[in-house]
């Protein structure tokens, strides 16, 4: 206990965020999405996220989850193994697209309640379990490095800058979550992605692919629009 009295201490730190803070952290984060040279390198970390739920929800649902592989173009891959069809791989496939969203949520929620800190340290608690499944090389480096930002801002920067990191951070998988549905609808147009989630998704429930990203959208930005409402207007 004495040994985890002060780093619990630290962990649930609470440091509440000023309206001007969490609105220029939203400016921060908008201008990292819209900017296509910012939006490349920053795209990995949206992967991260992305394959990361579709692991936490295979293991939700009873998979045995066999790997996880980011490639350097900022594409994933999650392999779990179980029943080919069914609720449990249905949920599996539709986490991946609305899993940025909904931790982005979560990190909001934290955030709201002045856990700002705690954000980071349950980000790099998700990247430790993350590691544990990675596959390959470029998956490795990409989680490693993504930890060691996060890891550095938690041990350099005081309390009010790691609020506001963690803030950026949260804004960031709010805004990027719709951008890469919207960015897989413009892949599908363009007969790029026959095998996206969405794709996969109508395969195995017969419902349009079209239809699936319309509710990855809507699940994004109902998201993005309670946090905002959480962190701005309540």
């Amino acid at each position: 206990m004495d040994v985890l009295g002060p780093f619990w201490t630290r962990v649930s730190a609470e440091v509440p965020l000023s309206l001007e803070v969490l609105a220029g952290a939203a400016v921060v984060a908008v201008a990292v999405v819209a900017s296509p040279a910012l939006w490349r390198p920053a795209r990995t970390v949206v992967t991260i996220a992305h394959e990361g739920a579709h692991g936490l929800a295979a293991l939700a649902t009873g998979r045995r989850l066999a790997g996880i592989r980011l490639h350097s173009d900022t594409s994933g891959l999650t392999v779990s193994a179980g029943r080919p069809t069914g609720p449990g791989m249905v949920l599996t496939l539709v986490a991946g697209y609305v899993g940025p969203g909904l931790f982005g949520l979560g990190a909001a929620a934290l955030l709201g309640a002045g856990h700002a800190v705690g954000v980071l340290w349950t980000v790099l608690g998700l990247l430790a379990l993350l590691l544990l499944q990675i596959r390959n090389f470029y998956g490795l480096w990409a989680v490693l490095v993504t930890a060691a930002v996060v890891l550095g801002v938690t041990e350099w920067l005081p309390p009010a800058g790691q609020a506001a990191f963690a803030a950026v951070v949260t804004w960031f998988l709010l805004l990027a979550a719709p951008r890469t549905v919207l960015e897989l609808q413009g892949a599908r147009r363009r007969r790029a992605a026959p095998d996206s989630d969405a794709d996969q998704l109508a395969r195995l429930t017969r419902v349009p692919a079209a239809a699936w990203v319309g509710l990855f959208l809507l699940a994004d930005l109902a998201a993005l629009a309670l946090a905002a409402w959480w962190l701005l207007l309540a």
